[in-house]
């Protein structure tokens, strides 16, 4: 039951250390630097440690911003994203969530992420910070625009 969920999540996940350890070299060569190679064989742990090193890193609060928005925000982004592949069919038989409206419901739960992106930037009660937020959440919807259309097109094709 796990290995048509665990396939395609891990070959996602092997992707994308991939394609950031290649923009990790393409930049070092871009910029004539030396790139990420002191992370294990040709700086292939280079993600790894990066993601050791968030996990360590000290939880900042804001002193006088709102504490509960600045924590929540990022909590509503990520389980925005999480949620939506619950719509996801992984295989013939093992869908999570099987409805009939599954990917009007993917574009609706993943739009939440920009609300969480603002929240987190006015939380800080910083207006250098609520203005990356406000470019967050803006970069998030102008992405989620034409995802938006091609979705909605191709699912239009299909009702017809």
């Amino acid at each position: 039951m796990f290995v048509p969920i665990f396939t395609p999540v891990l070959g996602i996940t092997i992707g994308v250390l991939v394609i950031v350890w290649l923009e990790r070299e393409i930049s070092a060569g871009i910029q004539q630097r030396i790139g990420p190679e002191y992370a294990g064989p040709l700086g292939i742990l280079q993600a790894l440690a990066d993601g050791t090193k968030l996990i360590f890193k000290e939880n900042l609060l804001p002193s006088r911003g709102d504490t509960r928005l600045f924590r929540i925000g990022p909590s509503i982004a990520v389980i925005s994203i999480l949620l939506s592949y619950s719509v996801i069919p992984f295989s013939y038989r093992l869908i999570l969530a099987d409805l009939s409206i599954g990917v009007f419901l993917w574009i609706a739960v993943s739009s939440i992420a920009p609300v969480g992106l603002l929240m987190s930037g006015y939380g800080s009660n910083n207006k250098y910070s609520f203005l990356g937020g406000l470019r967050a959440a803006a970069q998030s919807i102008s992405y989620e625009i034409p995802l938006t259309l091609c979705v909605l097109s191709i699912s239009l094709r299909v009702i017809r």
